[in-house]
């Protein structure tokens, strides 16, 4: 019994320095650090969420406004708040998930501000000038949180694919993560006309 348990401790003792020679604290932190970014990219995006019921609340009290747009900013804003991503499981599938129900909201929300350019007094209203400045703004900082989850990410995953961590960083359950991706229509160029 007392050989066992020395076996015990001396095993104890001798994984110690293994653990913290070969990167397993380094690699939780970077995960740690993924998650945590991740959660920065949820605010933005949860702050664009709340934005979005005062600026269509503020775009009904003009009464010929088309109903339509309205209704789609309404229910792409429900759709992206349905879709949520586990932290821990940040696969391609999930993101991807993620970004085409945020690119609906995004698109119906550019459809809202190009409908309202036919509008001059809703576009002099200072309610709405005041929240398109902050959906500007918001949009933005999606931008860069987007971007420091990348490199977050670039970092995870560089590590855990760097010998020799490439071989037990599996074993400890770190996967490789997912990145952001540009929209594939973001990669062709606009088509601009100035025959008319």
């Amino acid at each position: 019994m007392r050989k066992k348990q020395l076996l015990y401790i001396l095993t104890l003792v001798m994984l110690v320095p293994f653990f913290s020679s070969c990167g397993y604290n380094r690699m939780v932190s970077l995960d740690e650090g993924v998650t945590s970014q991740w959660a920065n990219v949820e605010n933005v995006y949860q702050r664009r969420m709340d934005l979005i019921p005062n600026l269509v609340n503020t775009v009904k009290g003009y009464a010929d406004f088309e109903q339509q747009t309205l209704t789609q900013v309404i229910e792409a804003r429900a759709k992206a708040t349905q879709v949520t991503i586990d932290p821990t499981n940040l696969n391609e599938a999930n993101i991807q998930q993620f970004q085409q129900a945020q690119g609906e909201l995004s698109s119906a929300l550019s459809r809202l501000l190009v409908t309202i350019e036919r509008y001059p007094d809703l576009k002099a209203n200072q309610n709405f000038l005041e929240l398109q400045a902050q959906l500007e703004g918001t949009e933005n900082r999606i931008a860069v949180e987007r971007r420091k989850f990348n490199e977050s990410v670039q970092s995870y995953n560089s590590y855990i694919r760097s010998f020799p961590r490439v071989i037990y960083a599996g074993w400890f359950g770190f996967e490789k993560k997912a990145y952001f991706e540009a929209d594939p229509a973001a990669q062709k160029a606009p088509q601009v006309d100035f025959s008319n």
